[in-house]
């Protein structure tokens, strides 16, 4: 006779014993403060460990982290919420990167306002839904009135409308299927989209979702200042339409990833226009600008927009996600309405039941647009302008620093908040061999945890990249990680050439 460990009846197909203590994890009227302790527990560990940080990130590796990870049998629960943080301590607080500090410097991370934080908290424990009127009410409401300033702000006109998605990819995807479905052809096979050869790469992802291909994107090349070469977008729109084929829309970028650069929006437009083609604006990134005191003109022409996306998430210090995509004519969201008698039946609109489904990709969907309304209720647009100038005024000041400095190259003058740039050694001529070193010198800096940066290729050539997002990073902080990726570059020279000798 077998006397091993026997199955759980959960394994066997059998029903489990019923608890009545799970019931007490619900969150409802008798649970309301357990709720509080618990969230309260949770909000003071992640506080201590906010106050107690000094560097962005411990440098552990995959393969030390791994293995506690895969040692949790998630079969086997802890039944208790203290032990439960406990080891979320271990296996994630300790080790996690943590983009409020001031040395973070690599991706479009933001460090997030508290007012958002908050709307978070409160989002989470209601869970409205953002689909349905009955599903949502109030929710409905202050999504679409954070829609009609945005697209206020922008100057997209009286008809604009949009709505809130999960980031720039879904936005961009969305607003490039509008535009598909406005464009006037027999054949999809036609379409042509116009994007910079620096513009992100969802773009060319959503012709592929879309059915149009990757080869349906026409690049177009950028000047010195990394901007869209509208002299080179005209001859292509021309040769596009002379060859029979349709231009259905212009991706101009307002920051891009790399370089924070922002296209010739104007000129563009004028384009649009004259070949009649859709022209949407990617400003997930330069957003920002929109609530800025000083910058504010250099998205000067994103009013004569189709469509624009806007990532909240990246310059208005919003957590993630925080997204939405706005168009000039309200009507065009039509192309992404379905009716579901379940849903949103047809006879709601007649009625007048405002269903944010019927304008979303989405179905289910967070009550994201909270965090914003209390961000902007307790701080106002001018208070995230303010934050966002002083990190645009920080790049312009690290931009003179690296390019006084003989250590390093750097590419661009910032149009936002962006560094791009690499160590060059005194001695060495090899650009194989300096690639190495700049390669080197990131995965370093970020195995010690003493700072991040991000890296990118430029012309074929690896560079790395300072994503300034952080206002309490001071130029101090800039001077001292360009210190340590030069020490650690110079470290991987002085090996290689001992290695060669």
């Amino acid at each position: 006779m077998d006397t091993g460990d026997q199955p759980t009846p959960s394994h066997t197909g059998l029903s489990p014993p019923e608890d009545p203590h799970m019931r007490s994890h619900l969150l409802n009227d008798t649970t309301a403060e357990q709720y509080r302790r618990s969230v309260t527990d949770g909000v003071e560990r992640v506080a201590a460990k906010l106050a107690a940080t000094e560097r962005p990130f411990t440098g552990i590796s995959v393969d030390a982290l791994a293995p506690r990870i895969d040692g949790i049998d998630l079969d086997k629960p802890l039944h208790d919420t203290t032990a439960v943080l406990d080891e979320l301590e271990d296996v994630y607080l300790r080790d996690a990167i943590y983009f409020h500090h001031p040395r973070y410097l690599a991706h479009l991370n933001c460090p997030v306002v508290i007012p958002a934080v908050l709307g978070e908290a409160v989002l989470s424990a209601v869970n409205s839904s953002l689909d349905t009127w009955d599903q949502s009410a109030g929710g409905t409401l202050i999504e679409r009135k954070l829609i009609d300033w945005t697209t206020d702000r922008i100057g997209l006109g009286p008809a604009a409308d949009g709505v809130f998605t999960s980031g720039g990819t879904q936005s961009n995807l969305q607003a490039l299927l509008l535009a598909r479905e406005e464009a006037k052809t027999d054949s999809s096979a036609k379409l042509r989209i116009f994007a910079s050869e620096v513009s992100h790469f969802s773009v060319k992802k959503s012709a592929k979702l879309l059915g149009l291909g990757q080869d349906a994107v026409v690049s177009i090349p950028v000047d010195h200042d990394k901007r869209m070469q509208t002299v080179a977008l005209a001859r292509e729109l021309e040769r596009c339409t002379k060859d029979g084929l349709v231009p259905m829309a212009v991706v101009a970028t307002a920051g891009t990833t790399d370089f924070g650069s922002i296209d010739p929006l104007p000129e563009i437009a004028e384009l649009c226009e004259q070949f009649g083609t859709w022209m949407h604006v990617d400003a997930a990134y330069g957003c920002g600008l929109l609530a800025s005191l000083k910058h504010r003109d250099r998205i000067g022409g994103i009013e004569r927009a189709d469509s624009v996306t806007v990532d909240y998430h990246k310059s208005f210090f919003q957590p993630v996600s925080s997204s939405a995509v706005l168009v000039r004519d309200a009507a065009t969201l039509r192309h992404a309405t379905y009716h579901a008698e379940y849903l949103n039946p047809r006879r709601m609109v007649e009625e007048r039941i405002p269903n944010q489904v019927d304008k979303s990709l989405q179905t289910t969907r967070r009550f994201d647009a909270l965090k914003l309304w209390m961000t902007l209720r307790t701080m106002g647009a001018d208070g995230i302008g303010q934050l966002f100038d002083e990190v645009c005024d920080l790049a312009r000041e690290g931009w003179r620093m690296i390019a006084a400095d003989p250590r390093f190259d750097v590419v661009v003058e910032p149009s936002l908040s962006t560094l791009v740039f690499r160590y060059i050694p005194a001695a060495v001529t090899d650009p194989a061999e300096i690639d190495r070193a700049n390669l080197y010198a990131r995965k370093a800096l970020f195995a010690s945890g003493d700072a991040i940066a991000a890296g990118t290729k430029v012309g074929g050539r690896h560079y790395l990249k300072f994503t300034l997002l952080n206002p309490e990073t001071q130029a101090s902080d800039i001077a001292a990680v360009l210190d340590l990726i030069a020490g650690h570059a110079e470290q991987y020279l002085g090996e290689s050439l001992d290695r060669a000798s």
